[in-house]
């Protein structure tokens, strides 16, 4: 399974981290700053149109060339995981994600919540788990004709 990329958007909107762990896959600032932006709305407004009770948002945007995955938090911050399409165990890592993100930047006394992610550990510790789910060396290409959102509830 290869992890193209991964960003974290805060509860109201804004990036605080982004990473890009193929060298195809790398996505400028203003690009990554765009892709928070959108998906923070959009996964706002499919949460309220859902006709399924207790909808949260989009989890999962399919295409032919890559699946994002989302996973949300209580709080209200995004983890998003740019992957290969038909990556298995997504919402396992994604879950591992936000431990290490509860261990490494939460419980940093110098971290500030809703800023921008600046701690070493968790850079370290989140390339170990991505070097564990096999990224590869596979890149990412942005648009393709099929694309494809499902929301859970």
């Amino acid at each position: 399974m290869s992890i193209y990329s991964m960003y974290v958007i805060s509860k109201s909107g804004g990036l605080i981290y982004n990473k890009d762990f193929a060298d195809i896959a790398k996505v400028d600032t203003n690009d990554a700053l765009r892709l928070a932006s959108i998906w923070h709305s959009l996964h706002a407004i499919a949460g309220q149109l859902s006709p399924v009770p207790g909808c949260t948002g989009i989890e999962l945007l399919e295409a032919e060339t890559f699946n994002l995955h989302c996973f949300q938090t209580l709080t209200g911050t995004k983890f998003l995981l740019v992957v290969e399409p038909n990556a298995p165990y997504i919402p396992a890592v994604l879950q591992r994600i936000y431990e290490l993100y509860a261990d490494y930047v939460l419980k940093n006394p110098f971290y500030e919540v809703e800023q921008v992610i600046k701690c070493e550990l968790w850079d370290e510790a989140l390339e170990a788990l991505v070097r564990r789910q096999g990224a590869g060396p596979g890149g990412l290409v942005m648009g393709g004709s099929g694309a494809a959102a499902s929301m859970y509830g």
